[in-house]
């Protein structure tokens, strides 16, 4: 676990508050389960991850974790703490709290409990997010050169893959290349 230093901890601790106070207008939350979220700790993922955007982790040793008692900390990534991406923040926070009040599985109740977040553009900034991530590391474009559909990413293609548009094999272009 990364340690949010204090600037990160106070956005944390806003952000659920902010999470909270819109659960609680939802209406099918318990204010007693609402409130232990708030003993959850809060943490930050490592800066370089690009695929994870939030995780539940739970106690060592819980093997069915249902109870907010039971999650050790709740870890966003730390770019989410930026103005640009606080509405995504706050939907991958909700998505965690979700599980840790015991639905665990991304499962159709689950995603019925998602689907209540107010906002539903927020919901769906996760596609650009990850590709944000991936844009600040990539040393290459996987490009097509049908649809010219551009995939951002640390290693070279070599001719294994191909467009998930138009389905033709993607060419390397080293990113300085390519500015």
């Amino acid at each position: 676990m990364v340690k949010p230093n204090n600037a990160q901890l106070k956005e944390l601790t806003e952000l659920r508050e902010f999470v909270i106070e819109v659960m609680t207008s939802m209406g099918i939350w318990s204010e007693e389960l609402l409130t232990k979220l708030t003993s959850i700790d809060l943490g930050v993922l490592r800066k370089n991850a690009t695929q994870r955007h939030g995780v539940t982790r739970w106690r060592q040793g819980i093997r069915n974790p249902t109870v907010p008692e039971e999650v050790k900390v709740i870890e966003l990534h730390p770019r989410l703490l930026s103005p640009e991406w606080k509405p995504y923040a706050a939907w991958v926070l909700h998505h965690e709290f979700v599980h840790a009040l015991g639905y665990t599985a991304h499962d159709s109740t689950f995603r019925s409990l998602e689907r209540l977040w107010p906002s539903k553009e927020a919901s769906t900034m996760g596609v650009k997010f990850t590709e944000s991530l991936r844009k600040e590391k990539a040393k290459w474009l996987w490009v097509c050169d049908k649809c010219k559909k551009e995939y951002p990413r640390q290693k070279k293609a070599m001719g294994k893959y191909m467009c998930k548009s138009c389905k033709q094999v993607l060419r390397d272009v080293p990113i300085n290349a390519s500015q």
